[in-house]
């Protein structure tokens, strides 16, 4: 049993070595093949290197051949052009050398004209100095023979080149006229004729009533009161004064303000009519009749603005507007005076191709500075144009209002129209009234100043101080000064009169033969 033992131990032994032994030269052949293989990789890997590295030397030697070829190319450019340069170079200063040979050759022939030009001043200065003393010896001759001196004979010479001068001038003059007038005659007619075929106002506006008639004189004493607290309370209220006289049936209203003098005579009619007057019933009546007039002046403004069609005016100006309807001038109401001009400027707007709603803005604005004139000082078109310009309106209406009476430069051509349809407005027959003092002494200052020039034989004024007809002697003015003298006898007028609308100055100048059949 032991021995079985120890034989199965001794073979298990013998068993174990044996395993021990193969497994070792199995491994000693894997490391012999791995040892091969590192060989053989290696072997290869040493030839690829070898390989790659014959190539990189290659390519190097490749790229320094053509990096050897670059540069030779550029050098040969560089050298290239800098022979370029060299030529040019050379060139400049063949062309240099060849200027510096004209300029000294020029200074040459300088020097020689310098030379000829001091010769030729010397000589000229000789020449002069003998012709000074020739000019000397002829005036001493002359004055001799002729009996007048120098400065006579200048002041002779000037006033026949003064009167050649003005007789061009009014043959030019003359033919100018002519030359314009066929054409701007024409237009002009075609177009005040269009404005004011469209205008329909009346021939004559609407006068303010001033005089309050009384159903019989014994209202006198009413209306004066109890130791004339009546007639002081109306004054008081209105602001205006009461001239009671011995006018029958009639009390006079005296005030410059118009709106005050309208509420005036409103207050004073009503009282006549209600029969109670006392100083309570004057002040209800004054403060209800002043509302009611606020709400008039309102509704008149905002009627003329609907009636031209404009929009957009601040409610003072409206307000301003709606005053005018109780403004005089020369008995013409300024409202429908203003709205006529409003028409007519936006109707030859319309003709002329120019901006009818402004033009027509502008007419309807240019005598607001009359609504105020009364309360503050100046021209009305400078207050209009204050006031204009205070409430927003266009640069262009502003300087059209002020400039229609030429209180400044007329730079415009709105401000041309607004005058012009201004005095259309005021210069048809029947628009405005005259006092016929006013009218004789305008009609005498006509004739004054158009006789006052050479030449004249007879004057007259006619239609109305609108036109002047001078009748000259042919003998004594030529056609020319014929023509200058209408346009000075119109200058003369402008200077030294003041009057509506224009003036026609008409020089007639003929001449007659007559003889007598016996």
């Amino acid at each position: 049993m032991i021995w079985t033992i120890l034989a199965a131990a001794t073979a298990l032994l013998a068993g174990l070595a044996l395993g021990a032994l193969l497994r070792k030269k199995i491994a000693e052949g894997k490391i012999g093949s791995a040892e091969r293989e590192a060989e053989r990789l290696l072997a290869a890997a040493e030839a690829r290197a070898a390989q790659r590295r014959k190539e990189a030397e290659l390519e190097a030697q490749g790229l320094r051949l053509q990096a050897e070829r670059e540069i030779e190319d550029e050098v040969r450019g560089r050298k290239a052009e800098l022979e370029k340069i060299e030529q040019r170079l050379f060139a400049r200063e063949e062309g240099l050398e060849r200027k510096s040979e004209g300029l000294e050759r020029r200074e040459g022939e300088l020097e020689a004209r310098e030379q000829g030009v001091r010769e030729r001043e010397k000589a000229a200065e000789e020449l002069l100095e003998n012709n000074r003393h020739l000019v000397e010896e002829s005036r001493a001759a002359l004055e001799g023979v002729a009996r007048m001196t120098a400065e006579e004979a200048k002041e002779r010479l000037v006033k026949m080149v003064e009167e050649s001068a003005q007789l061009e001038a009014g043959r030019r003059l003359r033919q100018i006229e002519e030359d314009t007038r066929a054409n701007a005659d024409k237009k002009a007619r075609q177009l005040i004729t269009r404005a004011v075929e469209r205008l329909a106002g009346e021939w004559v506006a609407e006068k303010t009533v001033t005089v309050v008639h009384l159903p019989n004189d014994e209202m006198k004493g009413r209306i004066i009161g109890k130791e004339g607290r009546n007639i002081r309370a109306i004054e008081q209220m209105t602001g205006i004064d009461l001239i009671i006289d011995d006018t029958p049936g009639a009390v006079i209203l005296s005030g410059y303000n118009p709106v005050r003098r309208e509420v005036a005579k409103i207050v004073l009619e009503r009282l006549l009519q209600d029969g109670r007057i006392h100083p309570a019933r004057i002040e209800e009546m004054v403060g209800k009749v002043t509302r009611e007039l606020d709400v008039q002046i309102q509704e008149a403004g905002e009627a003329a603005c609907f009636e031209l069609g404009i929009h957009g005016l601040h409610p003072e100006l409206i307000r301003l507007l709606g005053m005018l309807k109780f403004r005089t001038s020369y008995a013409q109401n300024v409202l429908v005076h203003s709205i006529e001009v409003g028409f007519l400027c936006g109707t030859m707007a319309a003709e002329l191709g120019m901006n009818e709603k402004m033009a027509r803005r502008a007419g309807l604005l240019h005598d607001i500075g009359k609504a105020v004139s009364h309360e503050v000082e100046g021209s009305h078109a400078i207050i209009g144009a204050d006031f204009a310009k205070k409430y927003g309106e266009d640069a262009r209406v502003v300087h059209a209002i002020a400039a229609h009476h030429e209180d400044v430069p007329q730079t415009t051509a709105l401000a041309h129209l607004v005058d012009a349809a201004d005095a259309l407005s005021g210069a048809r027959p029947g628009a405005r009234s005259e006092v016929l003092e006013s009218y004789v002494k305008r009609v005498e200052d006509l004739e004054r100043i158009a006789k006052s020039f050479d030449g004249i034989e007879k004057v007259y004024a006619i239609q109305a101080g609108r036109e002047v007809r001078v009748m000259v002697d042919h003998d004594k003015l030529n056609d020319a000064q014929a023509a200058m003298l209408s346009r000075n006898i119109a200058r003369k007028i402008e200077e030294e009169l003041s009057y509506p609308g224009q003036i026609r100055v008409t020089v007639i100048r003929e001449s007659r033969a007559v003889d007598y059949a016996k």
